[in-house]
């Protein structure tokens, strides 16, 4: 029989310790690969080169892979190259989704089910199997190898639009009635009213754009062939096959390729650190909305 506690009915103890070691082993799963990479990135070219995974140090650790990305292959442009590109094509789509997502739920606009359909039906559509004609249609516009090629592609995006309009919905809507009393205009009470009360909302769209922008690679590597436009993405890829090279060329160090991953995760750390509670509060409320 299952003891009740003031916060609901408690697992019995087999049914807990399940639970538990499922968890556990989740976490190994995602621990181990993680840790492997930092092990290796701070280990020797000698020591990194051996086969298997390495969950500790064969010698002390060691800087160099570090050191060879930044000396080497100049890796510095590149991680600018990602930052700028992420942050301001990041800002733009969260304003345009969240204007777009306010005009969603305005029930005066004329086919207002209708043009919500079509945003989601956007969502239906693969986006590599746009990238032919996309590449042909920045080449007429003169934006490949260009940092607008990199920013403008991908600044609509139906699901921003949508986790936007969903926030929106949860605001009380007598509080924009009343500032329409009061002879308030549309731009300030989107401005006043519902983006300071949907800040985990914004939080969240931020945050999975950046990832997305952040680690994007099919898009930069059909537009961009000059390496001073290169990203962080295409970088690893070129450092990776590099690495694996059989035509003659000198390989780039395993460490420091891990070394490359290492650094392209840091940001994306440190943005989840600071913006976790409103991520957690983002998820969790955009959820159950509609």
């Amino acid at each position: 029989m299952r003891r009740k506690s003031a916060f609901g009915n408690r697992l019995s103890p087999l049914p807990r310790l399940i639970n538990r070691l499922f968890l556990a082993a989740v976490f190994l799963v995602m621990f181990i690969p993680m840790w492997n990479v930092a092990v290796l990135s701070t280990s020797t070219e000698l020591s990194a080169s051996a086969y298997g995974v390495r969950l500790w140090w064969s010698a002390p650790p060691s800087l160099e892979g570090y050191a060879y990305v930044f000396r080497v292959v100049n890796l510095l442009r590149p991680v600018l190259n990602s930052l700028f590109v992420s942050v301001v094509s990041t800002a733009v789509q969260v304003v345009l989704s969240s204007l777009a997502g306010y005009i969603l739920i305005q029930r005066e606009m004329p086919f207002q089910k209708s043009l919500t359909s079509f945003v989601f039906l956007t969502m239906m559509v693969p986006g590599d199997l746009t990238l032919v004609s996309l590449y042909q249609l920045n080449k007429r516009l003169y934006l490949v190898n260009t940092y607008a090629g990199l920013i403008v592609n991908g600044l609509i995006s139906g699901f921003c639009i949508l986790l936007m309009r969903n926030y929106f919905l949860s605001v009380p809507a007598s509080l924009a009635e009343s500032a329409r009393i009061d002879s308030a205009g549309e731009f300030l009470i989107f401005w006043k009213i519902y983006l300071p009360l949907s800040v985990a909302g914004l939080a969240t769209t931020f945050f999975l754009q950046f990832v997305g922008k952040w680690n994007e690679l099919m898009l930069p590597a059909s537009l961009i062939s000059d390496q001073k436009l290169y990203t962080l993405p295409l970088v690893l890829k070129s450092m990776v096959m590099d690495s694996s090279s059989t035509s003659g060329t000198i390989p780039v160090p395993e460490n420091a390729v891990m070394a490359t991953v290492v650094i392209s995760s840091l940001p994306l750390l440190l943005l989840y650190t600071f913006a976790q509670r409103y991520l957690l509060e983002g998820m969790t409320l955009g959820a159950d909305k509609g």
